[in-house]
């Protein structure tokens, strides 16, 4: 076979295999997590998981590597984040994120903590919708848990509707 002939068959295979694995690629995801003020001393969540789901893959969720614990999100005002979850996912178009949440939830008023009660929050967790195209260098998502407008004072205790905005 000619050589001449052969230098572009292998280059124009090598660039089509580059091109076949970037549809593969992984791309880097990190979710911060902050706070507006409220009139409650504090607010504790617990996450016990971070998920996130893409467009081209409707049913599955891919887990992120999550700094599970107590969040007091009333320590996430003004500015201040906390990087909650992180990993590295498939290219595409970020579609919602999960949080899987624990039960030792409170709300501390007047200096008593009071359970929090989050509806289906350790079943099917909180969802936010997102539908951000991922980008190849660190993809940063800013989510602000509204505690303000998420607490509601009920007659059976204090239940949370969560608000939560991507920033």
């Amino acid at each position: 076979m000619n050589r001449k002939f052969i230098l572009p068959v292998i280059a124009f295979c090598s660039i089509l295999a580059a091109a076949c694995n970037k549809d593969n690629r992984n791309v880097p995801v990190q979710i911060l997590l902050t706070d507006n003020p409220t009139a409650l001393e504090e607010v504790n969540v617990e996450i016990t998981g971070i998920q996130v789901k893409l467009s081209h893959d409707t049913s599955a969720w891919i887990s992120l590597d999550t700094d599970t614990g107590v969040y007091n999100l009333l320590a996430l005002q003004n500015g201040l984040t906390d990087t909650i979850a992180k990993g590295n996912i498939p290219d595409g178009i970020l579609k919602e994120v999960r949080f899987i949440l624990g039960d030792d939830n409170t709300v501390k008023v007047n200096g008593a903590l009071e359970p929090l009660v989050i509806p289906s929050g350790s079943e099917s967790g909180l969802k936010i919708k997102i539908d951000k195209h991922l980008g190849e260098t660190l993809n940063t998502f800013l989510l602000d848990f509204d505690a303000a407008l998420s607490i509601k004072e009920e007659t059976d205790g204090y239940k949370l509707r969560p608000v939560i905005k991507l920033k």
